[in-house]
């Protein structure tokens, strides 16, 4: 069945004219579920009893249902059968009413997770969908565009630290229930904006399983293995970001108020990251961002165990640049594979890049989160084989081979 030609001409008005803005925006709020428990869960530890191998279960969840999800998308070829717009504003509704029962039933741990899990089922058709959005609308320069996206996308996954810390004098419902109207508002703006112009019909659209044809492209390949290489870091430092702040606040002796202030800069400094990396990308080329960002957050990975000893606020530092180097990279993997994926079968090459990097981002996190009462700082080396698979595959790649659309 061939894709739906896009409707006809932007809205009027301010979403019409800005439709990338409205696009980043609504990732941001869409996204603000990801980790909306980890936002409150020293007050889920307080109320419920929580413990760190508990909050990784409930992390591994969402990531289980992403996978889950993406692989329906890719698998029904829906993600390229439906309009992305519909499909966006359908998930951040669901998702929105799944995180509000999560209000309900987080003293019963297998309920939780399942919740958790369908929450992740919704966030495939928030993410992915995103960035075909994007590319809809400007599939020029699409690095600089993707690196805002990816930027909002770094912004909503550390809004809920944002949300516990305004709230802090307040039950950890309210930022809970803050995120689900954030992704209801994120559904009433791709709404109203629609599909863009730029991905037109063809007949090999919305094909079961046709997103695998685009890894018989080396182009591609490489692009994707250095995704994959990226999301087995990525996750499992955002998940620790709360313990390793918290480790240096300890030290310093200050109050743990300041616990989900600091969580939410080393998290949310990411989003200038992406932002710097696709201005950089119009200049250099996504790939050579790429191969740097992640050169960066690797060296982090391998010397920050070295460095435990040193004063608390330096450590706070090197956080803050891990946080600002470790999500820079996304949008060029993105952008790359958008370079190097059959136009055709755009949305469900993305859907199944996702679906295998959201794949290994479960086993690196239920191990960081296991040994970390135990091994502290040394867990962090076994986020290191991500960067160096990623940068061995970005090393097989010449710029020249995303140079135009195959």
């Amino acid at each position: 069945m061939p894709t739906p030609a896009p409707e006809a001409g932007p809205p009027a008005g301010w979403i019409g004219r800005h439709p990338v803005t409205v696009i980043v925006l609504a990732q941001l709020f869409g996204t603000s579920l990801w980790f909306s428990i980890n936002g409150v869960a020293v007050s889920l530890h307080r109320e419920t009893g929580l413990t760190e191998a508990g909050l990784g279960l409930l992390t591994v969840g969402v990531q289980a249902g992403f996978i889950t999800g993406t692989l329906l998308l890719a698998g029904t070829g829906l993600a390229d059968r439906v309009r992305a717009s519909r499909l966006f504003a359908g998930a951040a509704v669901a998702g929105a009413l799944v995180n509000a029962a999560f209000i309900l039933t987080a003293h019963d741990l297998t309920l939780a997770w399942v919740l958790r899990f369908v929450t992740g089922l919704c966030l495939a058709g928030i993410y992915p969908l995103g960035m075909k959005l994007v590319v809809s609308w400007t599939p020029k320069h699409a690095g600089a565009a993707l690196g805002w996206l990816l930027g909002m996308l770094t912004l909503g996954i550390a809004l809920p630290h944002l949300l516990r810390g305004v709230t802090l004098d307040l039950p950890w419902q309210w930022p809970m229930a803050i995120s689900s109207l954030l992704a209801l508002l994120a559904a009433v703006m791709v709404r109203r904006l629609g599909d863009g112009p730029h991905l037109p019909a063809t007949a090999g659209a919305g094909r079961p399983w046709a997103g695998l044809g685009a890894f018989a492209r080396r182009p591609f390949r490489a692009a994707a293995l250095g995704y994959f290489g990226h999301c087995w870091e990525l996750f499992a430092f955002w998940t620790l970001v709360p313990l390793l702040v918290l480790r240096e606040l300890l030290r310093l002796e200050w109050p743990l108020p300041w616990l989900p202030w600091l969580a939410f800069a080393v998290i949310g400094v990411g989003a200038i990251g992406c932002v710097l990396g696709g201005r950089l990308s119009r200049r250099t080329g996504s790939l050579r961002v790429a191969r740097w960002a992640l050169g960066i957050s690797g060296t982090l990975c391998l010397v920050y165990p070295w460095l435990g000893h040193l004063p608390p606020a330096f450590l706070l530092l090197l956080l803050g640049l891990w946080g600002l180097t470790v999500i820079a990279d996304s949008p060029q993997f993105t952008a790359l594979a958008s370079l190097s994926a059959p136009r055709d079968r755009l949305g469900a090459a993305l859907a199944m890049m996702n679906a295998v990097g959201f794949a290994l981002t479960i086993p690196s996190i239920a191990v960081v989160t296991r040994l970390w009462p135990t091994q502290e700082l040394a867990v962090l080396w076994l986020m290191l084989p991500g960067p160096v698979l990623g940068l061995w595959a970005l090393g097989r790649v010449r710029a020249e081979d995303y140079v135009t659309r195959r």
